[in-house]
């Protein structure tokens, strides 16, 4: 019984409060995160040419390209949410692995899909570490 006590992980520890230049960084990555997948969502769903012709090419239809931005506007907005920030961020680290996914099944844009979604999901969880001491506390740098 004394092993769970003694566990850092389960212990009811309090952490160290977040410095005001941490929280200002980690609210400048989360905003411009957010800008980025508000762009990303706002044009799924208004479907310019760019966008139809990138997803017909992955083998994607209007609909599944409409879904994908309603997806990406809701797991934008719980990551917004401080309460639900952190399942706002595992949601969108699993779009991304879809999205990382659908770029290796088509061959002709390897790196560069890979890249970016892999980018914008560490940047995801990187202004989510900045701002949260519950991340910092899952998720310690050092020990």
């Amino acid at each position: 019984m004394t092993a769970i006590a003694d566990n850092p992980a389960t212990s009811t520890q309090t952490t160290s409060p977040i410095s005001r230049r941490s929280q200002i960084a980690g609210r400048m990555v989360t905003g411009l995160v957010s800008i980025l997948l508000l762009v990303d969502a706002i044009s799924h769903l208004a479907l310019p040419e760019e966008v139809t012709k990138a997803s017909y090419e992955l083998g994607f239809t209007d609909g599944d390209i409409v879904a994908m931005g309603v997806v990406m506007l809701g797991c934008l907005a719980l990551y917004l949410y401080p309460r639900t920030a952190i399942l706002g961020a595992v949601l969108l680290t699993g779009y991304f692995g879809g999205a990382t996914t659908s770029h290796m099944i088509d061959e002709k844009s390897l790196s560069a899909g890979i890249f970016l979604p892999v980018v914008v999901g560490i940047a995801v969880w990187a202004g989510l570490w900045l701002r949260s001491a519950t991340v910092r506390s899952i998720m310690p740098l050092v020990r």
